[in-house]
C-alpha cells in the first residue's frame, strides 16, 4: 500500500468513526494534501464551509491561511492540512475528548506523510500534538523538537484575521517558517 492509499484508508476510518462524529455535525473533514508533504498544518476543527465541502480550511480563515502559505513561497504540492476535530463542533470548539481522540488519527497521518515540519495553528493543535495548552501569544514563532518531529507554533488564522497585531505576528511566524524550510533543506533533512 502506498502513502496515498494509506492516507485514504485513514480518511475512510475517520468518516466511519463514531467517536470522531460525537459532538459534531456535517461532512467529515479528514484532511487533504500531498502524501509526500514537507509541511503539515494542523488546525482546530472544521467550520461551516468545511463541513459542507469535506475539505479543510476553505472558509474565510482558510483562504487567509492558504494565501499566507502562497505568499511565503510554499507550494500546495508540499503541504498537507488537517486538524484533530474532523466534524463541525456543535459547541464552538471541539471538546478535549474529541481533540485527544483526534490525535490518534493525526499521529497515523504524520507517520505516513513523514513531514519535515509540523505547524501548529493555535491552542487546539498544541493540545492535540503536545498534550498541553500553550500560551500562543508568548510562544508563537517558537520552533521545538519533540517525538522526532520539528514543530512551529503560531496563531490560528481566524485569530490573525480578527486582530491586527495577531496578523502581523502570524505573518512574522511564516517568515520564521520560511527560514526553517531553508535550514532544513541545507541540512538535508
Amino acid at each position: 500500500m502506498n502513502k496515498e492509499q494509506k492516507l485514504h484508508k485513514i480518511a475512510e476510518e475517520i468518516k466511519q468513526c463514531r467517536l470522531c462524529k460525537k459532538g459534531g455535525t456535517g461532512k467529515a473533514v479528514p484532511g487533504e494534501g500531498s502524501p509526500d508533504a514537507q509541511i503539515v498544518f494542523i488546525g482546530e476543527a472544521p467550520g461551516k464551509e468545511e463541513a459542507k465541502t469535506g475539505r479543510p480550511f476553505v472558509g474565510r480563515s482558510g483562504k487567509f491561511l492558504r494565501a499566507t502559505i502562497q505568499e511565503a513561497g510554499i507550494s500546495e504540492q508540499d503541504i498537507f492540512i488537517t486538524s484533530p476535530g474532523h466534524y463541525l463542533p456543535l459547541r464552538g470548539t471541539p471538546s478535549k475528548e474529541t481533540v485527544i481522540h483526534g490525535r490518534e488519527h493525526l499521529i497515523r497521518q504524520l507517520s505516513v506523510i513523514e513531514p519535515r515540519i509540523v505547524v501548529l495553528l493555535g491552542n487546539t493543535a498544541c493540545l492535540a500534538m503536545l498534550d498541553r495548552k500553550i500560551e500562543i501569544s508568548r510562544h508563537h514563532g517558537e520552533v521545538f523538537y519533540q517525538d522526532n518531529r520539528t514543530y512551529l507554533i503560531t496563531f490560528h488564522p481566524a485569530y490573525a484575521m480578527r486582530f491586527p497585531e495577531g496578523r502581523r505576528q502570524f505573518i512574522r511566524d511564516f517568515a520564521e517558517l520560511k527560514k526553517l524550510i531553508t535550514l532544513k533543506k541545507l541540512a538535508g533533512d
